[in-house]
């Protein structure tokens, strides 16, 4: 199956270089272009697009407006050349299936969009290894009491933090990939987040991580 694939970013040479990347690979197809936030929207409602590419700073309506709109009914990876932790966590609580930047290079943006189909997810390394140092410089943070999830599912949030697949989860735990998908689907379920980067932004704001490490 190809995925249909639908860019939003304001500058012309960046749709341009994320369509020719994105449409040489055999398995997807750029399907449509938005140079704004609210022409993202209504491109992406009448095109129905597999994944949506989205920058943060866009006229009209910026990047994390357009996933909270879009990502009850469609996958919004944001790809941006802004990291900041304010962004990354709005991105993550507004439902965003990835955060990217625009530095990380070509495969990573192939990567993420295949991650977003698949139900998994891509946040770049950079971003991810800046949070989890910060919490490890927290020494309060910790997993708060009573929550909702049993030992097994709080590993799997804890594996999910750190960026692993359902593939790499399952050979963590010794697991099937299936079995490792189930259980992120009941810790949804239990959190009331939308998808597995909701799963990381709980274990990240609630010492989950640190818990593993310490």
């Amino acid at each position: 199956m190809t995925t249909r694939i639908l860019i939003a970013d304001d500058q012309a040479d960046v749709r341009s270089g994320f369509r020719l990347i994105l449409d040489s690979q055999p398995d997807m197809s750029v399907v449509g272009e938005a140079e704004d936030g609210e022409r993202a929207v209504a491109l992406a409602r009448e095109l129905r697009p597999d994944v949506v590419l989205a920058d943060i700073r866009m006229p009209k309506l910026d990047g994390l407006e357009v996933t909270r709109l879009l990502a009850p009914v469609t996958k919004v990876v944001v790809v941006t050349t802004f990291d900041l932790d304010e962004y990354v966590h709005t991105a993550l609580r507004n439902g965003a299936c990835g955060f990217l930047l625009k530095r990380s290079g070509p495969a990573l943006l192939i990567e993420g969009v295949r991650a977003a189909v698949q139900g998994d997810t891509m946040i770049s390394p950079q971003i991810t290894v800046r949070l989890l140092s910060r919490l490890a410089e927290q020494p309060t943070a910790r997993v708060p009491a009573p929550h909702p999830l049993t030992e097994r599912e709080l590993e799997i949030v804890r594996l999910v933090a750190r960026g692993l697949t359902n593939a790499e989860i399952g050979a963590e735990l010794f697991i099937s990939a299936g079995t490792a998908k189930t259980h992120i689907a009941n810790v949804q379920a239990k959190l009331g987040v939308r998808n597995r980067v909701g799963i990381a932004s709980w274990a990240w704001e609630h010492g989950v991580v640190q818990a593993a490490a310490g």
